[in-house]
């Protein structure tokens, strides 16, 4: 058992949350580099979502707690303050995965109403490199595949997910499934400062090509855009010229948000590589979280400019009819063999 008087020298009895509390004497199960992993405690495998961004689900799922890809934007850093965690880094350096994760699902399933949307991976990516030794998304999977009727969205940027196809295929067949990998840029070096542990995107466009070509409803989102830097029409264009050639089903774009607990970890890459971007972020996102609504509809009208150009499908059609017409579509479509895409 770790000693967490060494671990978390913050935690006092009494002084934090019951959760906080298991995560501090949670102990050591294996290391990465520079990464702990630690098995936690849960009571509760489905989380209710209450979201002022207007997201269609109304429940999540996230077996992980922290994410090791790193990724210089991501909004999710705040969930380590409930551990009383308050050190950016430690997000993407302690990582927390829930013991009795499918047990736990089956249960909650069962109170739960048929067409309930669920997202999985909302918070932290179910398939970062910890999911190949613990299997625990493929173990929620296992349990879909056992009931029927709701709605599942799952989103990734690893290649990983490509293992799980032949559950993915049978959980379509009694649920309405929709794949999503993100992919924010092509250029390969930018996504490697920008997502430092995350798979390279042509690896992820390649896994958009064979979740299609599995028969199963999975696109592309361009997200987050972050202004002067990924939000060009070249840019997006450039990802959904590739997401096409994989013949996604669909595709989708939003501006970059900066919670408190993110902004200085992103401010801090843009300080090293966009320093001539430095001051526009500061008052940009200096003072709100979210970019203002004209940036937003100018930005809207660029990403459906380029899904009319490409002829790319709405992440939310809504319509079962549509989609079959797609899955014939892209029976007809060349899917572009892997090729590693250019570096610059």
């Amino acid at each position: 058992m770790a000693k967490t008087d060494t671990l978390f020298p913050i935690l006092e009895a009494n002084s934090v949350s019951p959760l906080a509390q298991r995560a501090a004497t949670a102990p050591l199960d294996s290391t990465g580099c520079l990464t702990e992993y630690r098995p936690l405690e849960s009571r509760s495998i489905v989380s209710k979502v209450n979201s002022k961004r207007g997201v269609p689900f109304s429940h999540a799922i996230n077996p992980y707690r922290g994410c090791e890809f790193g990724c210089r934007y991501c909004y999710a850093r705040y969930t380590h303050e409930f551990l009383e965690m308050r050190d950016p880094q430690e997000f993407e350096r302690k990582i927390y995965f829930k013991q009795n994760a499918a047990w736990l699902l089956e249960q909650e399933l069962r109170r739960m109403k048929p067409g309930t949307h669920i997202a999985i991976g909302t918070a932290t990516d179910p398939y970062q490199p910890l999911e190949r030794k613990q299997r625990l998304t493929r173990s929620l999977l296992e349990v879909f595949t056992r009931v029927s009727g709701f709605q599942l969205g799952i989103v990734t940027k690893s290649a990983l997910i490509a293992r799980d196809i032949d559950l993915l295929q049978q959980i379509q067949q009694t649920h309405r499934l929709t794949v999503h990998l993100t992919v924010t840029t092509v250029n390969t070096r930018l996504a490697r400062i920008l997502e430092p542990r995350a798979p390279r995107p042509d690896l992820r466009i390649h896994t958009v090509a064979q979740m299609r070509q599995a028969g199963i409803r999975a696109g592309v989102l361009c997200s987050p855009l972050m202004p002067g830097i990924t939000d060009s029409r070249s840019s997006i264009a450039a990802v959904a010229k590739a997401a096409k050639g994989a013949g996604a089903s669909f595709f989708a774009a939003a501006p970059l948000f900066l919670k408190p607990c993110s902004l200085p970890t992103f401010f801090s890459f843009v300080r090293e590589h966009f320093p001539q971007q430095l001051t526009a972020y500061e008052k940009r996102y200096g003072t709100h979280a979210f970019v203002s609504p004209e940036y937003s509809k100018r930005i809207a009208a660029v990403v459906d400019s380029v899904c009319r150009e490409f002829r790319l499908g709405k992440r939310y059609s809504g319509e079962p009819e549509a989609e079959q017409v797609r899955m014939k579509e892209v029976e007809r479509v060349e899917i572009q063999p892997w090729l590693p895409f250019a570096a610059s």
